[in-house]
């Protein structure tokens, strides 16, 4: 009867450090979709940021100005 105690003590502290494992495990990866997500969300204002600066570029060469003029008039210089 001993032997049978210790077996379910041993099982005992396999399952909690299965159940740890487990939960680290799902904290990880939700904490990954997290990162993931807000890596997406910061390139959004980036393609606009991005949109913008073309047609700006545009706008100065269609004046007759340089490539090199209409950069630096959009950097703001």
């Amino acid at each position: 009867m001993s032997d049978d105690n210790q077996a379910n003590q041993s099982c005992g502290g396999k399952k909690k450090a299965m159940l740890a494992y487990g939960l680290i495990q799902i904290s990880a990866t939700v904490v990954s979709a997290i990162s993931l997500a807000a890596i997406a969300l910061s390139l959004c204002p980036l393609k606009q940021q991005s949109t913008t600066f073309n047609g700006c570029i545009s706008e100065i060469i269609a004046q007759g100005e340089s490539n090199e003029q209409a950069v630096r008039h959009c950097n703001g210089g």
